[in-house]
């Protein structure tokens, strides 16, 4: 699914009394998980319903690197990334709000009052069960229900959705991502685990003594641990697609110092050399490793391009299958 474009806000100057009447949810949303999404599709619902704009709030940076830095989270998404995730479910228009310490000192009823009502004039607020607000997250959902009667807002509160007994959050993908689990990140995240940049030169290895690769300049805050991914690889400006071999690493064979991330495509590169790509994993086929010599390696490479293929075959029948069953 391509991402829509919602209008996106950096400033409460920027709304200037133009955003509501909105629905609004209220988050950080790294990655816009299954989670999120639950809450986002739920935003859109409602404001048919009441004839309201469909919104969100996140903050840039992150609160904790003005609160807490040294606990401040690695991030699965940039802000625009989120917006753009957000704009896949109907959310029209997002303020990506700067998170300072005057705001951060601001009661929950301040927040409320002046911030929500004041300036964004909503008509009902919408957010997990975990959300807390105001100085030293004194608000929780309860206060936010009281105050929502107090000005006159609609408040829902959303459960947490789970997979496997396990709540969705964005420490728990990161956690996945980091140790190589993409598949059960996938699940989580309702969409692949995807690293974004610009193709930079390699070390000419590839070309001459393996398989040639695309390679990406490692942009992410996250990334996965070092092996080798099944994954799609896209050309940002056109679309282009191709399926492919990752691999993530600092090429041991090699003597590498510097991490690398190298995508051999597994259909012909016609035509331009891509200048921007995302790359999608969807399965780790192996931890990275050192092999005795060059032609060792590229032994291997050629079993994991097989693996792959393989994979890409189940996939296609997979979706034929539910294609044509509806199931």
């Amino acid at each position: 699914m391509k991402a829509s474009s919602p209008a996106i806000f950096r400033s409460l100057e920027e709304v200037s009394g133009g955003f509501g009447p909105c629905v609004l949810t209220i988050g950080n949303f790294d990655g816009v998980h299954a989670g999120h999404r639950r809450i986002l599709r739920r935003v859109v619902e409602l404001a048919r319903k009441m004839n309201c704009r469909p919104s969100a709030m996140t903050f840039d940076p992150h609160p904790a690197r003005i609160l807490s830095p040294a606990q401040a989270p690695r991030l699965l998404t940039t802000p625009e990334e989120r917006a753009r995730l957000m704009g896949e479910e109907g959310i029209e228009q997002v303020l990506i709000l700067p998170f300072t310490a005057a705001l951060a000192r601001m009661s929950p009823e301040e927040f409320v009052r002046d911030l929500l009502v004041a300036r964004l004039d909503v008509c009902a607020v919408l957010v997990g069960e975990d959300f807390r607000f105001g100085y030293q997250k004194q608000g929780d959902t309860r206060l936010l229900a009281k105050l929502g009667e107090v000005f006159g807002f609609k408040t829902e509160i959303i459960e947490a959705v789970k997979l496997a007994g396990l709540p969705v959050s964005s420490s728990l993908i990161r956690k996945l991502i980091e140790n190589g689990e993409v598949g059960r990140a996938r699940r989580m995240l309702e969409r692949p685990y995807w690293l974004e940049g610009d193709v930079v030169a390699g070390f000419g290895i590839g070309s001459t003594q393996t398989v040639p690769t695309l390679n990406l300049r490692p942009p992410a805050e996250v990334l996965p641990a070092s092996g080798v991914y099944v994954t799609q690889v896209e050309d940002l400006e056109n679309g282009r697609l191709w399926p492919a071999v990752t691999n993530v690493g600092f090429r041991p064979t090699f003597g590498g110092a510097d991490l690398s991330i190298e995508s051999h495509l597994l259909e012909p590169l016609e035509g331009a050399t891509p200048r921007r790509l995302r790359i999608e994993f969807f399965y780790r086929l192996r931890p990275e490793r050192k092999f005795a010599s060059a032609e060792q390696l590229k032994i291997q490479i050629m079993k994991d391009i097989r693996r792959a293929g393989s994979y890409f075959r189940r996939l296609r029948r997979l979706l034929y299958s539910k294609r044509t069953t509806g199931f």
